[in-house]
Formats: structure tokens, C-alpha cells, sequence
């Protein structure tokens, strides 16, 4: 997802320097659409979209391959009382399958007719639903990392409501009623690689909806993935030779906070290069490779969930083997013992 607040179109086709409102609006320009298409005239053009379709492409297969092996191995009708990182996995491919498919009908038109997205109206439908998708991902692994702080530190896991309500209307609601209010006073649209917040009308919108929610959310994460994981090791080594019925308990609440956080971790993986870029171009322009950078990363959600399903997949499957060797070892334990008996009588 090529997400930015780029800027105005110079000579200097290196870098991209920050967009000034009124200097667009002093020079008549009322919108985005009034500008050029980026990198047309300097041989940039292809280098933004071409990568960009091709990580999305990556993705969409990926959330594709996710959501097909969920439901082989498990049935939809028993989807609620699957374990909440199960669930999960599904919402997260979901969320990038949807933005997937906008954004990646979005750099195909600009490719085909090497121009803005028209009518204006789909390119605002392109640009809610990247808010929309892009937003709901970020506000549910916040609630990930934050299920799992309090799992570790307070022993309780979070209810996230039937269905799951609770999680689903804060993390779809929210970005719903800001990328609606966005829609209504008309700062959506395109910002020279795709359509997002329009650059000339968004002015200080473009911080507060994308730079400054995106810090405020990794900045939260990793304080919260901090302090969790010292947690867990410390717990780890303090019951790494006890027993009994609580130490088990808290042996299983370790585990399941150890597989969530690997949502946490793919999500520092997939936005720390767009925070990077939202700080630097307040400072100084951003050179392009940096931003293409940020389109690589930004685009791989659904690699990187894929992933996160794999390790899943196969920590679940270890866990079978041993609790299968045990069984076999009790079994075998229990023969002998009975062997033992059956003799000296």
C-alpha cells in the first residue's frame, strides 16, 4: 500500500518534498486532479506501480492460500469457538484480500490510461476503502497486543463479545465513520500514486489520519510488546521446573500470548518503514527510494499473515506429536505395570 503525503512535483526527481496547501491553492491548483500523474515525466512512473502490483499480487495469493486452508482443516460453522489467534488470522487475510483487490484496481487504471483515477467517485471509493482496511488492521492488532499485555500480566483474557462484536465494531466502526467523514467534506481523492487523502485539499487531515494514528499505534505496540515479552520469559524461567494445576494454567496463558504476539511482530515488519517515512518528510523531503521502500512492506500483509498462519499451524502440530508420545509413553507405562501385576498373582 503506497500510502503518502507526498508532495509537489519538482525537477529534482530524487526526492519528494512535502505538500504545502496553500501554495497549491496560490497557484490555483483547487485539487490533485489539477496536478500531474508522478513520475511521467522523469521515468518514475513504472518503478511506484509496477512494485506495488506485484507485492500486492503476493499478498492477494497468500490470503487466498490462508483463507482456503482455515476452512479445510476446520469448519466455518465452528468458526466463533476456534482459538481467538485462529480467528484472527482469518479477519487479518480478509482485511488484506479486500484492500488487495481496491488497491490493486487502483494502480492498474493508473497504469492503463497513465492518469488520475476518474470518475472521481471510484477513486473515493478506492481511497475509503484503503482507510477503512488499513486502519481496521492496525486497530485490531492493537487489540491483539493489548489482550495479550493483560493475558500475561493479569491472567485474564479479554472477551471480545459474541461473534466477536466488541473487536469487530471498534476495529471496522472507527475507521468507517472517519474514512465517511473524510468522504463528506471532500478530502478524499488522489495523491499522484494513488488514491488516498487528496494532497492539495487534505493539508493537516493527511497527518492526523495517517502519520500520527500510525505512531501512536506502533509507539503503543512495541511499549506493550516490550513489557509482555519480559514477562514472559521471566515467567518462563520461574516454572521451567514446577507442576501443579496453576502452573499449568499460567503455562498455557504464556503460549497463547507468545503465538498472538506474532501478530504484533508482523505488524512492526509491515508499518515501521511508513512511520519512518510520516516522520522524515516532516523534516526533510523524502527520497524516492525510501518511498519505494515503504510501498515493498506496506504491500505484503498478507505474506507476512501467511507466514504468522504457518509458524501457527506448525507450533499446533508439535504440540499434537508430544501430547501423542505422551499418551503412547502412559500407554506403554500402563502395559507394564499391569504385565508387572498380572505375574505376581
Amino acid at each position: 500500500m503506497d500510502i503518502s503525503t507526498q508532495s509537489d512535483f519538482t525537477e529534482n526527481t530524487a526526492e519528494l518534498e512535502k505538500p504545502t496547501t496553500k501554495r497549491f491553492l496560490s497557484n490555483g491548483i483547487q485539487s490533485s486532479y489539477d496536478i500531474p500523474v508522478y513520475g511521467l515525466d522523469n521515468g518514475d512512473f513504472y518503478s511506484i506501480h509496477i512494485p506495488a502490483i506485484t507485492c500486492i499480487s503476493l499478498s492477494f495469493i497468500s490470503v487466498l492460500a490462508v483463507i482456503v486452508a482455515s476452512f479445510k482443516t476446520k469448519s466455518i460453522k465452528t468458526f466463533f469457538s476456534w482459538t481467538k489467534s485462529e480467528r484472527l488470522v482469518v479477519y487479518l487475510a480478509l482485511c488484506d484480500g479486500l484492500l488487495n483487490i481496491s488497491h490493486a484496481l487502483d494502480h492498474t487504471q493508473m497504469i492503463v490510461t497513465k492518469n488520475h483515477v476518474y470518475p472521481k467517485e471510484l477513486c473515493t471509493f478506492y481511497a475509503f476503502m484503503l482507510i477503512e482496511f488499513v486502519t481496521a488492521q492496525n486497530l485490531m492488532v492493537s487489540a491483539v497486543a493489548f489482550n495479550v499485555f493483560v493475558l500475561i500480566y493479569f491472567s485474564k483474557d479479554l472477551d471480545f463479545g459474541k461473534y466477536d462484536w466488541h473487536l469487530l465494531l471498534y476495529t471496522f466502526g472507527i475507521p468507517c465513520v472517519g474514512g465517511t467523514l473524510a468522504a463528506i467534506f471532500d478530502k478524499l481523492g488522489p495523491n499522484g500514486y494513488s488514491c488516498y487523502l487528496d494532497k492539495v485539499k487534505g493539508g493537516v487531515t493527511i497527518f492526523f489520519y495517517t502519520t500520527a494514528p500510525l505512531l501512536a499505534v506502533l509507539i503503543t505496540n512495541i511499549i506493550l510488546y516490550g513489557l509482555t515479552w519480559k514477562r514472559i520469559r521471566s515467567e518462563s524461567r520461574r516454572l521451567q521446573n514446577t507442576l501443579g494445576q496453576e502452573v499449568a494454567t499460567t503455562r498455557s496463558a504464556i503460549k497463547a500470548g507468545k503465538t498472538m504476539l506474532l501478530f504484533v511482530t508482523a505488524f512492526f515488519i509491515q508499518w515501521w518503514p511508513l512511520s519512518l517515512y510520516g516522520i522524515w518528510q516532516l523534516i526533510a523531503p523524502v527520497p524516492l527510494a525510501v518511498f519505494q521502500f515503504v510501498i515493498t512492506f506496506s504491500n505484503v500483509g498478507g505474506v507476512l499473515n501467511g507466514i504468522v498462519y504457518i509458524i501457527i499451524r506448525r507450533r499446533r502440530t508439535k504440540m499434537k506429536q508430544k501430547k501423542t508420545m505422551k499418551k503412547k509413553e502412559f500407554q506403554s507405562i500402563a502395559t507394564i505395570c499391569d504385565g508387572v501385576k498380572d505375574s505376581s498373582t
